[in-house]
């Protein structure tokens, strides 16, 4: 026979099998013990936790005829031609390739028949969540009235995406990330059978870099094993998981504590030319900090593995401040963030430790508290002066001792802000986009504008929170912006361009080029858009077929339907009545203002 993966070898026949589920298993076993079984359950959790496994044990146990406690016995014809595969009433399905609705039909209609071997029919899909609306739709019927002896169970990575409909008509069961702990035991159990030796310190490497699931950390241990067959070491295992060293750790935060940014980047720089991938590096560094942050706050009573812990570790985990740590896992997660979406990964980590090398801002001196105390004092002195002096106006308003005239009352319109730089935004582009705009992209848009700005960075973000987009077409947008230094900045940074093209592209699957204006500009320009419709200089863009012009407004509610309908424009230059015409034309112009503007957005004013 054909070598096997070890996953593949040592995948769980039974449900003591699986390791880091109890509560799980315990419920499912119960279950099957008391002939409780339900109709459909949702396995749900992270990739490599035994949520297959788990399906495939239960079809084996409610099928088995030697079923004890829960189990199946894994030795009579049943449970041997479940585990090979082999036994029609038990069908595996992967939906990620058959997520259409033909193929759930089919499904669906199949499973109307009553199972030929087994005593249930057992339908796993794996990967549901692929399925279509459509799929999800046909199979929500056979959910809500199944066939009898007829089981579906679900299994999905991401349950966010399954409709509710189905979830509610489910048992769910949410399987987490297997713990550190239970990886190793299940390693050194795995390697004990297979009389293979192993460096405990590897294994430890291996259980860390599988982050909670026990198929990569199987995976992993696999390619170990391959490097050199005769041993498990600790070099072998940190060459195949592309690991970091704890010595390489220390030494890279050693050098950022000391604010020594030149030893930092070349450590950093040594690191990267060993192989070692970006986004990988930060993940280690941030659970090696907050490893040292929980030692140092617990002293090594919060960490499981405490004993295993080296000398250097203890002590730079006692010579190290709080503070800095916190700080160390801040930048380095927000670094991760950011870095998701770049090409130049090593850019960012030597950005981050050149910024982590620099000293925090210093604390206030005694010449400094000085100084801000002296500004207080007098600063209270003038408040003081300004309460006395606006106290004796109004004493001399209520006495008649001070008049006021007509022309002091009336309030003088604030100057327009001014940009210092001269910023210049493309008012021609906004008015090609503007005489395409619709109310319905604009809609659009507007409904899908927080999941846009949760695409982008922080610091992108913190650009555009002042904005909103305030018209669209089918290929372009306006965003208006509260202040003018802000707008420059969103029309003149490319790459925050690019990233919010790209984030509207993705969230309404239309184009994202944006044209940046401020509330004033956007005002001026939406003002002399509808004056130019009004005056004949724009055609006004022709509704679609059968569209209804809304009844609600001040103005379309004028024209009933016993109104004269639109006439071609030869018939009236025959002779009828001009107020006629000239009603047309202004219907013309508040339809078109509404569908570009929002009628919320549109104020009518009557010569």
């Amino acid at each position: 026979m054909s070598y096997q993966a070890l996953y593949r070898v040592w995948r769980p026949q039974r449900f003591e099998d699986i390791a880091g589920q109890q509560a799980v298993t315990r419920t499912l076993k119960n279950a099957l013990e008391q002939k409780k079984s339900s109709h459909a359950y949702l396995f749900t959790g992270p990739r490599g936790t035994g949520k297959t496994s788990a399906a495939k044990i239960f079809a084996k146990a409610i099928n088995c005829p030697n079923q004890q406690d829960g189990e199946p016995c894994n030795a009579c014809e049943m449970c041997l031609a479940i585990t090979e595969g082999r036994l029609n009433d038990v069908i595996e399905i992967d939906a990620a390739s058959n997520n259409g609705v033909e193929e759930i039909r089919d499904i669906r209609d199949k499973a109307r028949y009553a199972p030929t071997q087994a005593e249930h029919k057992i339908y796993i899909i794996d990967e549901v969540h692929m399925l279509s609306t459509g799929a999800f739709n046909a199979l929500l019927k056979t959910l809500e009235e199944p066939p009898e002896n007829v089981i579906f169970i679900l299994a999905t990575t991401e349950p966010h995406k399954i409709p509710l409909t189905i979830i509610s008509r489910t048992q769910r069961f949410d399987f987490k990330r297997i713990t550190y702990q239970d990886i190793l035991a299940r390693m050194i159990f795995i390697l004990k059978e297979e009389t293979i030796a192993y460096e405990e310190e590897a294994l430890h490497v291996i259980a860390r870099a599988a982050n909670g699931g026990m198929r990569d950390a199987l995976s992993l241990l696999d390619q170990v094993i391959s490097y050199n067959s005769d041993l498990v070491t600790l070099d072998n295992a940190i060459q195949v998981s592309g690991s970091l060293t704890e010595e390489m750790m220390l030494s890279f935060l050693g050098a950022l504590k000391e604010e020594n940014a030149e030893e930092a980047l070349k450590i950093l720089n040594a690191i990267l030319a060993n192989g070692k991938e970006a986004g990988r590096f930060l993940e280690e560094m941030i659970l090696f900090s907050r490893d040292i942050l929980v030692y140092k706050q617990t002293n090594g009573k919060g960490m499981e593995d405490a004993d295993r812990l080296t000398d250097k570790f203890r002590s730079f985990a006692e010579s190290v401040a709080a503070t800095f740590l916190y700080r160390a896992i801040e930048e380095f997660s927000q670094t991760q963030k950011e870095m998701r979406f770049s090409t130049q990964p090593d850019v960012y980590l030597e950005v981050l430790a050149v910024k982590l090398s620099q000293p925090l801002s210093q604390p206030a001196t005694a010449t400094t508290k000085a100084a801000d105390s002296q500004e207080v004092v007098r600063l209270e002195k003038e408040v003081a002066s300004l309460k006395k002096e606006l106290k004796a106006v109004l004493e001399g308003l209520k006495n008649g001792r001070i008049e006021v005239s007509a022309s002091d009352t009336v309030a003088k319109p604030a100057p327009p802000r001014k940009n210092p730089n001269g910023f210049k935004p493309d008012i021609g582009r906004a008015q090609q986009i503007m005489r395409e705009a619709t109310k319905q992209e604009l809609v659009t848009l507007q409904s899908n504008w927080g999941d846009i700005l949760d695409y982008l960075s922080v610091t992108q973000r913190a650009v555009l929170r002042q904005a909103e987009p305030v018209a669209a077409n089918g290929s372009a947008c306006i965003l208006a912006f509260e202040y003018d230094i802000l707008c420059q900045k969103a029309t003149e940074d490319m790459e925050l361009r690019e990233a919010l093209a790209e984030a509207i592209q993705r969230m309404t699957n239309r184009p994202g080029e944006v044209v940046c204006l401020t509330v004033e500009q956007w005002g001026t320009l939406r003002r002399n858009y509808v004056q130019d419709l009004k005056a004949g200089k724009i055609q006004p863009k022709q509704p679609e077929p059968n569209a209804v012009a809304p009844t609600d407004h001040p103005v379309a509610s004028e024209f009933s339907d016993n109104d004269v309908p639109p006439q071609p424009f030869e018939d009236f230059a025959m002779g009828p009545d001009e107020d006629v015409r000239e009603e047309e034309k202004q219907k013309e112009v508040v339809e078109q203002a509404i569908s570009i503007f929002g009628e919320e957005n549109v104020t009518i004013i009557n010569d």
